[in-house]
């Protein structure tokens, strides 16, 4: 149940209505009209701009088109009980009892779709998200990215729309071979005892290597772990299959699970690289030609040379890309327009890719290919994971590297839980960087947002636990002839809007909306909580072990929109804390 459609669908009706009766004049498109949530000022329910919309090709002001309107808005309807105008012309709505009566037991009989956009039209999305190089553990850069595509993954499920959840393996490249080298390397520190080169700056030092070599000795016995040549090729798959059981682990420990992984090696083993440049040679996007020396290179050092280029500035980027490198061997790029071909050929409505902050520059080359490839009718959707800064005391933290050179996605959790990370990750827009302090997600106090919000949770549970109800379960209440009080129909109006904040995360896919919006619903109710406080008539659980039918009712649908959002986010929701 949205408010905001309902009355806006109510709107439109009656100025069709009056532009039928030639009462009013309608500009060719409404698109503009909308009912929204008010300014806390405003000491309304929901306000409009219809006026606003409608003056000019009225020749009104938008203050006089409102002061028409409210008259007919008002005998239209016998749920307002205040209808007003503000500068410059917003129409101003207050409800009545009746209203918020026949809206919770909307929202109680309906609770498990509560939210969902039913306007929105139901796609099929492939959301690509994390695809870290499988050369190790997942650091914590990678964290905020992978539970920022999981949680869109869910808003957009929660929505009722298709959903697939994909990895990139960047299995092929100069960082494989690095990468192959270095288990290589360990394995014989451990069968020979030859020392690493922990110098060599090429390769991989962390010591989950030391891991890695060790399973695959175990379970590989009879290959001969002497001449590197002659195992590199069974020696990298194996090494990058352990290496995405750790990225696997890492992502589990977060409450992620992809539905498919896809090789960038098998795309170019099955030749889908050559395919799609022969598709593009086709229609003349790629020739040979030099480019210019990249932005951090010194040009008087750069040696131009013939390679074989695509035309991606016919697409809006700032310069042609490179698809084979000088050995004939394929460029990254070049298996990432495979990649993206082979996205498009099946069938997805919407392709999100979902990249660190380091990628923020490869966007547009993305965004040229998918144009190219579709013919401009299909675009894909980028999403930029800013970079996180960890905390603690208002000092910068630095965590026990044990993994390498970097903090891992292990080291993060075994400090402070699956939750507080998930949560935490999200609290902020991602296209801005994030403090992460590991001081405040250990308080026990509103500065902690994952607290408040899991102990809002917690003391609605205690209230059902206190009169032996089982929260998890429907209450099957018939009547709805309350009366609710200031202070409840202000969280009323908070729950009112969860719809809208749904609807706004999925459309603009800002995940971040989520949790500010628990946050905020939780803070409202801890204030209701504490009116008990000074005042016995104001509390849930008395000695009598009774709570009248409407509070149940009501704290009922906070703590299903609490789950429900918890849900979305990917955290617990304790009934004890």
């Amino acid at each position: 149940m949205n408010i905001f459609d309902l009355y806006l669908d109510k709107i439109i009706s009656l100025v069709k209505t009056l532009s039928k009766d030639d009462l009013i004049k309608l500009p060719d498109n409404l698109d503009g009209i909308n009912v929204d949530i008010p300014p806390s000022n405003f000491n309304c329910d929901i306000s409009t701009n219809v006026s606003m919309v409608l003056s000019k090709i009225n020749k009104k002001s938008p203050i006089d088109i409102a002061d028409q309107l409210i008259k007919v808005i008002k005998s239209n309807d016998s749920d307002i009980e205040r209808i007003s105008v503000a500068k410059p012309g917003f129409i101003n709505i207050k409800f009545n009892s009746k209203y918020w009566n026949n809206f919770i037991k909307e929202v109680n009989s309906n609770y498990k779709n509560f939210g969902v956009n039913s306007k929105e039209k139901k796609q099929k999305y492939l959301i690509e998200f994390v695809s870290a190089n499988p050369t190790g553990p997942l650091h914590v850069g990678h964290c905020r990215g992978a539970i920022l595509g999981d949680v869109i993954s869910n808003i957009l499920i929660f929505n009722k729309h298709n959903v697939s959840k994909e990895y990139y393996v960047n299995d092929y490249g100069n960082q494989i071979i690095n990468f192959t080298k270095s288990v290589f390397l360990r394995i014989r520190e451990k069968l020979n005892n030859e020392k690493f080169p922990i110098e060599n700056t090429d390769l991989y030092p962390g010591d989950y290597l030391i891991d890695i070599a060790n399973n695959i000795i175990q379970n590989n016995k009879k290959i001969n772990f002497e001449n590197f040549d002659a195992i590199s090729k069974d020696l990298t798959i194996l090494a990058v299959a352990e290496s995405l059981k750790l990225i696997k682990k890492n992502l589990q420990s977060l409450g992620i699970v992809h539905d498919k992984f896809i090789s960038e090696t098998q795309l170019v083993k099955n030749s889908e690289v050559e395919k799609v440049i022969d598709y593009l040679k086709k229609k003349k996007l790629v020739y040979e030609g030099k480019i210019q020396a990249p932005k951090k290179e010194d040009e008087t050092k750069w040696i131009e040379r013939k390679q074989l280029l695509f035309k991606s500035t016919n697409y809006g980027d700032d310069k042609d890309r490179a698809l084979q490198k000088n050995d004939m061997s394929w460029t990254y790029f070049a298996s990432d327009v495979a990649y993206h071909n082979n996205k498009l050929n099946r069938n997805f409505d919407k392709l999100i890719n979902i990249l660190g902050a380091d990628h923020a520059g490869y966007i547009k080359r993305i965004t040229s290919v998918v144009e190219a490839l579709s013919n401009k009718k299909n675009k894909i959707i980028c999403k930029v994971s800013q970079l996180v800064k960890l905390v603690k005391d208002g000092k910068p933290f630095k965590m026990s590297k044990r993994k390498g050179d970097y903090i891992t996605v292990e080291d993060l959790i075994t400090e402070v839980g699956k939750d507080a990370t998930r949560f935490i990750m999200l609290n902020r827009s991602s296209d801005v960087e994030l403090d992460f302090d590991f001081t405040k997600v250990k308080e026990k106090s509103k500065d902690n947002p994952l607290y408040y919000v899991q102990y809002c949770y917690a003391r609605i549970s205690s209230v059902f636990r206190h009169v032996e109800l089982d929260i998890n379960k429907d209450l099957n209440v018939k009547k709805y002839n309350f009366k609710y009080s200031d202070a409840e129909i202000k969280i009323l109006k908070k729950i009112s809007e969860w719809p809208k904040c749904i609807e706004v995360a999925s459309l603009r896919l800002e995940p971040h909306r989520i949790p500010i919006y628990l946050y905020e619903l939780s803070s409202e109710f801890h204030s209701y909580w504490n009116l008990g406080k000074d005042d016995e008539s104001k509390r849930f659980i008395n000695d009598k072990r009774k709570i009248s039918d409407d509070k149940l009712v009501f704290l009922k649908i906070i703590s299903n929109v609490i789950k429900s959002g918890m849900n979305i986010v990917g955290v617990d929701t304790p009934e004890k804390m």
